[in-house]
């Protein structure tokens, strides 16, 4: 179900794109336009993704001889989801984050901040890893980029709008060029879906993530832990980066319990997906989860 709303998010913010550009531009030349930086700006993102986000927060590799234990984890848990192990960053920060990014399995970073390793216990940390590989292994992290860059790109379109109503003063008629309020919907309305269609799919992912981290470790509590206490942190110390790629994170600070917080969130709430946790609990094996 989350695959199928995943793909559905994306073909609608495709299509928004499209017809977008068909608006603007107009007719079938329009249309191809928009297919055409659809195109280009995915396969950006598909091969400059990685080295952006991690670049994004200041990302540093590590070497097994440097973080044997953070190493030593990140390759247990990579075999044990038989996947190559990606390659590991710390974040020089004191805020208690983490993401994965990378356009395959064979292309993948795993990095975590300096505040994440030093206030969650190891049972705790390998579940937010195991989070971060499910991410990797779903291809979340390319899913994310193109959703972005898609998002990005319609942006610019709808600027582009409100340049051309600007210089035309809204007054052309359809037989000289774009309708005005084709461009009137497109500068205001189309950021805005944009921006929410790309955080449904961040959020839909984020619930899949927490599934495979719990089969994967066979200890859904221990994320359902994690989560709490990466919350409560994130809210008082929140992470410094670029806006654009708070999606990656495991966690933000949003609450998501009004309507349009959770319209804008980059993730569910976090009650919702301890509570989502809990009940896979029920039906994976019986396991030392211990008390939350």
């Amino acid at each position: 179900m989350n695959q199928f709303k995943t793909v559905a998010l994306l073909s609608l913010l495709s299509a928004l794109l499209i017809s977008i550009s068909y608006w603007l531009i107009g007719g079938t030349t329009g249309a191809m336009v928009g297919i055409a930086l659809a195109a280009v700006t995915n396969l950006g993102s598909w091969y400059f993704s990685d080295k952006i986000a991690l670049a994004a927060y200041g990302a540093v590799p590590v070497s097994p001889e440097g973080a044997p234990d953070l190493y030593r984890m990140v390759e247990g848990l990579s075999q044990r989801a038989g996947m190559p192990v990606p390659d590991v960053y710390i974040i020089p920060s004191p805020a208690a984050n983490a993401f994965a990014t990378g356009r395959d399995p064979e292309h993948a970073a795993v990095a975590v901040t300096e505040g994440i390793l030093n206030i969650l216990p190891e049972d705790e940390l390998e579940a937010v890893i195991a989070h971060e590989l499910s991410h990797i292994i779903n291809r979340d992290t390319l899913t994310q980029a193109v959703a972005a860059t898609v998002a990005g790109a319609i942006s610019f379109l709808a600027q582009m709008a409100s340049y051309g109503m600007w210089f035309t003063g809204g007054s052309r008629d359809d037989r000289e060029g774009p309708n005005p309020l084709a461009l009137l919907l497109s500068a205001i309305l189309a950021p805005v879906a944009a921006t929410v269609i790309q955080l449904a799919i961040s959020r839909t992912r984020e619930f899949a993530a927490d599934a495979g981290a719990a089969k994967l470790t066979g200890n859904p509590r221990a994320l359902a832990r994690a989560l709490q206490r990466l919350e409560n942190s994130s809210r008082q110390m929140p992470i410094e980066g670029n806006p654009a790629f708070e999606p990656l994170l495991i966690v933000n600070g949003f609450s998501g319990r009004q309507f349009l917080a959770s319209l804008f969130s980059t993730h569910p709430s976090t009650e919702n997906r301890i509570q989502e946790l809990l009940k896979l609990e029920q039906k994976l094996p019986a396991a030392s989860f211990g008390r939350f």
